[in-house]
């Protein structure tokens, strides 16, 4: 916090929302622990500090809301970051208690780095354990959580139990699937479960190729191979193939359909061990004692049947099944691995004495000076201390033009610097750059999961026991009244029963579209904490916006100067920036860099004093200047009554009106405001043709937020409000029916965000409004509204798709699996091919999920 003066320096036309003045500082700059970011919608107490900033130097101001006063305000800042770091500490707390409760699977240490991160699975995220393993639920690998340090302990998770969590790889005690790493890396690291799934993949069709060459080809009318070796001889060479495949090749499935049982939640693997065992048991028991079945197994020559080709070939179609599948779901977090391979590997730092050192960049700490070269990357997030430069910003912002910095500018690690060379002070490094927090944010989105899915979670619970009688029901009919051999049609189409209806792609309908929405939204600068808030976006009716900051710049600037007849306009400001030189409140600085701008010099001012609630004066180049509000030109013995008309209307504009005198005449009118940005008037058309309705609630004075929302087309102005009064306002809107967003940027918009359908919260405010928000623009433009909107109506409809797509397969296939085709057209479906068909419909439903990478927004 930058120390305040003690003058007493007062400017008229003060607006109420004190608080707004310290947006642009962040006030909570330190986080408790990166664990709040996991933490559900906070909802802050608004406090009196943040609110009652109003001090007694005070600027007449349009859009930074607050009174511009030079009385020290250090002690209500250090009661605002008290505040937050209890809030935070206390949010941190209450996430560890609740983990302290979740899932968390124990199993033998493997390694160190990813074997100890935070796992989960992309189905079901309430399944958390450290280290990878395999999902209880659905038996999916799980999934890392989080950013990959390799110094620190790194956890997996079950891509669809996400509350499994374990620090070491192993299996979902839900699902049985294969735990897989939480965090997202930047590099492409090998991935345990697929390179598991592939080297099995690999050896079972090596041998499941002869297998089944030497079935297909003794079907042939020559029978080559009877010829060759007598029928038990081929026997026991199916046996040699099959058994390497059916028992280490499908290990992992009979292993998760076990746990499947043990943790009573049957899932696809519940299927496909009893499928595959219940074939190949067959096989070798018919092989080996072929006597003991009676005349129902029997087929033509009164042998039994052997199934040794169909056990080897379902479990290797379903281990390419599980291949592609998981290289496609590899897939979902490219757009972070971009963004996180992307950031700089070093950094130069300027040391005290003016050398410079080229460092890795995890040794930069807070406080560096760092020089950034033409063309270089930025290496963290800071403020421009010399240098002019055109920086690329599109990795995080989606923007694909250069941002111009000079100094004071704040620059984001991992962006591109043109061809102007930059010194900069890092602010933020490590976990706490704004490229770091963005994957933070998009990885434990990935994991949350979207009402739509209870719709899937409710289906397959149901799912597998249904199938399974459906199983026994096939086999009773065909055994009763199917043709001879009756017992083995029976058999044959109960395995196919169970291996075509593996639910894995109902599991995967809605968290694939999840992931990649998300990690697309990432690479255009819009930040979604939550599957949630992707579900709710589309159907927002109602956008509550703050003004400063959201719909304006956040900062005044002097909008024109007014010289009175016989004043020129460049002495004068001159002049006032020289009174205003000293002074750090945002209105004063925007007289002083107004100056600045047009090349005017600073003169050597003198004999400083303020009238309380009228204004300010000095000696300024051997001249009496003042400037304050009309109470004080009265005060001075100054006519301004000619002029009060023309003030007038300068304030029904929005802007805060200033009144000059100089050697005890009136010398003109400073006129401040806080300019609108130059998207917000074409973000509020768009959202207009979108049918929603647009309201403003804001702390300023009602004059000039009229003014502002006239200039924009707003539904409804709502001024003078305090920080709960928004939130009032919000859930007053939500009981009449409404679905609310909230788009604001300060701590005093933290509660209404907290409270809205869907918070959204702007990347150039503070850190409070965007933790208390479920999305977050990176650039602070509301046309990232439009975005959210667009990805999140499309990310809908791609699990519509995705879920019908799985429904319909199931409710088709299972019936063709169980024979009711059989009686009419003779068809029959093998359980290979219904091991083909089940492993494509899981990649399907991923790859129709991966076509949201190629939206544009």
């Amino acid at each position: 916090m930058t120390e305040q003066k003690t003058h007493h320096h007062e400017h008229p036309e003060t607006s109420g929302d004190s608080c707004c003045s310290h947006k642009q500082n962040k006030v909570v700059e330190e986080k408790a622990s990166s664990c709040c970011d996991h933490v559900a919608k906070k909802e802050p107490e608004p406090k009196a500090s943040c609110c009652g900033h109003q001090e007694k130097h005070e600027h007449p101001k349009q859009g930074t809301e607050t009174s511009h006063s030079h009385v020290h305000a250090e002690e209500k800042d250090k009661h605002a970051h008290g505040d937050m770091a209890d809030e935070k500490k206390s949010s941190c707390c209450a996430h560890h208690e609740a983990s302290a409760h979740k899932h968390v699977h124990h199993a033998k240490k493997q390694g160190v780095g990813l074997q100890h991160a935070l796992h989960t699975c992309p189905c079901h995220p309430e399944v958390e354990q450290k280290g990878p393993g395999d999902c209880p639920k659905c038996g999916m690998a799980l999934e890392p959580k989080g950013i990959v340090e390799t110094d620190s302990n790194v956890e997996w998770t079950c891509p669809m139990h996400p509350e499994i969590v374990q620090d070491h790889p192993g299996d979902c005690p839900k699902c049985g699937m294969a735990l897989e790493p939480r965090s997202i890396e930047a590099k492409e690291e090998e991935n345990p479960e697929l390179l598991d799934m592939s080297k099995r993949f690999w050896f079972s069709a090596a041998l499941a190729l002869p297998l089944i060459a030497i079935v297909m080809l003794d079907m042939l009318p020559s029978h080559p191979i009877s010829h060759l070796i007598s029928r038990r001889m081929r026997g026991f060479l199916e046996l040699a193939l099959a058994t390497p495949i059916c028992l280490w090749s499908a290990w992992p499935f009979y292993v998760r359909a076990v746990r499947s049982v043990q943790f009573r939640s049957l899932n696809m693997f519940t299927l496909i061990g009893l499928g595959v065992s219940v074939a190949y048991l067959y096989s070798v028991v018919a092989l080996l004692f072929p006597g003991i079945f009676p005349a129902s197994f029997r087929g033509h020559g009164g042998e039994v049947a052997l199934y040794f080709e169909a056990a080897g070939a379902i479990v290797a179609l379903i281990l390419l099944g599980q291949v592609l599948e998981l290289k496609a779901r590899s897939q979902t977090g490219a757009a972070i691995k971009k963004l996180l391979g992307m950031a700089a590997k070093t950094a130069r730092r300027v040391r005290e004495d003016g050398s410079e050192e080229d460092i890795p960049l995890e040794h930069v700490r807070v406080g560096d000076r760092l020089r950034v070269r033409p063309g270089e990357k930025i290496p963290v997030d800071g403020e421009v201390l010399e240098g002019t430069s055109h920086v690329d910003e599109s990795m995080v912002t989606g923007e694909p033009l250069p941002v111009e910095k000079v100094s004071g500018d704040k620059v984001v690690g991992a962006t591109v610097n043109g061809t102007g060379a930059l010194l900069m002070q890092a602010e933020k490094v490590g976990s706490e750059t704004l490229l770091s927090r963005i994957v933070s944010m998009v990885a434990e989105a990935q994991r949350s999961r979207a009402p739509i899915q209870k719709l899937a979670d409710v289906v397959s619970s149901y799912f597998v026991p249904t199938v399974i009688g459906i199983s026994i029901v096939t086999f009773v009919v065909w055994a009763i009244w199917g043709p001879k051999p009756t017992m083995a049609y029976a058999l044959i189409n109960a395995i196919a029963v169970l291996i075509i209806a593996c639910p894995c792609a109902l599991g995967l309908a809605t968290p694939m579209s999840i992931m990649v929405a998300t990690g697309k939204g990432a690479s255009v600068g819009v930040l979604f904490k939550n599957a949630e808030a992707i579900e709710t976006m589309r159907s927002v009716t109602t956008l509550v916006v703050d003004k400063t900051g959201t719909l304006t710049e956040g900062r005044p600037t002097l909008v024109s100067v007014e010289p009175a007849e016989g004043f020129d306009e460049m002495e004068l400001l001159g002049w006032i920036a020289s009174l205003e030189r000293d002074s750090e409140h945002p209105l004063a600085q925007a007289i002083v860099q107004g100056a600045k701008d047009k090349e005017i010099k600073l003169l050597a001012s003198s004999g400083f004093s303020s009238i309380t609630g009228k204004g300010v004066k000095a000696s300024v180049d051997g001249r009496d200047v003042a400037l304050g509000n009309p109470a004080m030109m009265q005060t001075l013995g100054v006519q301004t009554s000619a002029i009060q008309a023309r003030a007038e209307e300068l304030r029904a504009e929005g802007q805060t009106v200033m009144f000059a005198a100089v050697d005890g005449k009136f010398a003109g009118l400073f006129c401040v405001a806080d300019p609108i940005k130059e998207s917000t008037a074409e973000a509020i058309r768009a959202l207009h043709q979108q049918g929603l309705r647009v309201v403003m609630l804001t702390g300023d004075s009602e004059t000039t937020a009229k003014a502002v929302g006239k200039s924009l087309g707003i539904d409804e102005v709502v001024a003078g409000v305090l920080p709960d009064e928004k939130a009032a306002k919000v859930k007053a809107l939500q009981s009449e029916g409404h679905i609310v967003a909230m788009a604001g940027d300060g701590i005093n918009d933290a509660p209404a965000l907290a409270q809205a359908n869907v918070g959204i919260a702007m990347g150039t405010g503070t850190d409070v409004a965007m933790e208390s928000a479920d999305v977050t623009l990176v650039k602070g433009d509301l046309r990232g509204i439009l975005r959210a909107r667009q990805l999140s109506s499309r990310t809908m409809a791609n699990i519509r798709q995705n879920l019908f797509f799985a429904f319909v397969y199931n409710s088709a296939g299972v019936p063709i699996a169980a024979g009711v085709l059989y009686p009419f057209f003779g068809i029959l479906l093998s359980p290979m091919l219904g091991a083909f068909a089940m492993s494509l419909s899981s990649v399907s439903v991923i790859s129709n999920a991966l076509r949201l990478r190629g939206m544009k927004l």
